[in-house]
């Protein structure tokens, strides 16, 4: 984390009313905005992602989180949503066409992949590859049709990391588009632009929010790029993110650097912990990551988030629900990256068979380590590990 992104993260507002002393941006809480001509209404309403007409498309307390969002990721421009799925579903459903293929590489998160389940029904192909995902299997898996190459990098649940830049330039020379989720490291900790990547998408309800008080998206890349899913997939399907909402987020975004060191700093003393446990079989995060990837998580990684996960030795559904009800600092809750630590697990009752078919062990239990403190959270896992 460099002083540049601090200051990004804590610019100062410089749009109407700062001359007035204001520190925080104000909320337009406005659905439109009249012009002063008509002439003037009609030209403006012809270039809407630059200028300020109906709030479904632009309004300047969004346009100040965007402008910051671009800033930190490293892109020309950003576009904000209502939630990390409709930044996903306008680059997917909106930069698509039918008879195009998409490829997933890695454990893309479950919701993205069931929307591309859905888009099947358009004519849009796609193919998921998860165990070899290296720059030759990612080539080996293009096909003619190949519109986009989508990656996640920590992938879901078994954080496995991606050798970015050589899957960026398979694609390029093979003439592909990459849109990468970058949600887990946040721009602070990973910059997928620099890597290469075309797109980058953020769920901002996560770290970058960190407060889990409120939902949204963003996509963020060229200009030129951002223009294109503005009209084709932020204006049509509707996912708008409020001023009130960019506001929730630009005070996240203050916080992001202070709140991410801590993230960081506690996990890494969690997961000492876990990987010295009997109980433990394995420790799923980049930090504990001693293997063949350890020197490209060395060049794309600059710092570490809070979520990770690890498998429990002689799984069973009972023995990981004894685990996680042992937990209460702990709580167990859907989502990730907010202040408070919760855990979850893919087990269901009946699934192992299908989980072992993903590559997940059964006894997988995920953690999003908050800022109560290591002291706190490993007294926590003590206790429920007293309780297998």
């Amino acid at each position: 984390m460099n002083s540049t992104d601090r200051e990004i993260c804590m610019g100062p507002w410089d749009g109407p009313g700062h001359e007035a002393g204001a520190v925080a941006p104000p909320v337009f809480q406005t659905s439109l905005f009249t012009k002063p001509s008509f002439r003037e209404f009609v030209q403006q309403q012809a270039a809407e992602d630059t200028h300020y007409v109906y709030s479904r498309g632009t309004n300047p307390t969004v346009a100040f989180l965007e402008e910051r969002l671009a800033l930190l990721e490293g892109g020309e421009a950003a576009k904000c949503f209502g939630s990390g799925m409709g930044a996903i579903s306008a680059v997917l459903a909106g930069l698509l066409s039918s008879g195009d293929h998409v490829l997933f590489v890695n454990d893309v998160y479950g919701p993205t992949l069931e929307l591309a389940e859905r888009l099947g029904a358009f004519g849009i192909e796609h193919t998921v590859l998860t165990e070899d995902t290296g720059p030759a299997a990612v080539e080996a898996h293009i096909r003619h049709n190949t519109a986009l190459v989508y990656v996640e990098s920590p992938g879901t649940m078994r954080m496995k990391v991606l050798d970015l830049p050589a899957i960026t330039a398979v694609a390029r020379r093979r003439g592909v588009r990459t849109v990468m989720d970058n949600t887990w490291a946040t721009p602070l900790f990973q910059k997928p632009l620099a890597l290469g990547i075309d797109l980058v998408v953020h769920s901002l309800t996560k770290y970058i929010g960190g407060h889990s008080d409120v939902v949204g998206g963003a996509v963020i890349g060229p200009e030129s790029r951002i223009r294109e899913v503005f009209y084709k997939g932020h204006q049509l399907f509707g996912s708008v993110m409020s001023a009130m909402e960019a506001s929730m987020v630009l005070r996240g975004l203050r916080t992001l650097p202070v709140r991410m060191e801590e993230h960081q700093r506690n996990a890494e003393r969690v997961i000492d912990y876990l990987a010295a446990r009997p109980e433990v079989a394995a420790v799923h995060h980049p930090y504990a990551e001693h293997g063949p990837y350890e020197e490209i998580i060395a060049e794309q990684f600059s710092g570490f988030s809070g979520l990770l996960s690890f498998e429990l030795r002689e799984a069973s559904f009972e023995r990981v629900a004894r685990f996680v009800d042992g937990l209460s600092l702990f709580r167990i809750g859907v989502s990730w990256g907010g202040y408070e630590s919760l855990v979850t697990s893919p087990l269901r009752p009946g699934n192992e068979a299908e989980l072992r078919a993903k590559g997940f062990a059964p006894g997988t239990v995920r953690l999003s380590v908050g800022l109560e403190g290591a002291e706190r959270q490993i007294e926590d896992l003590e206790t429920a590990f007293t309780k297998l």
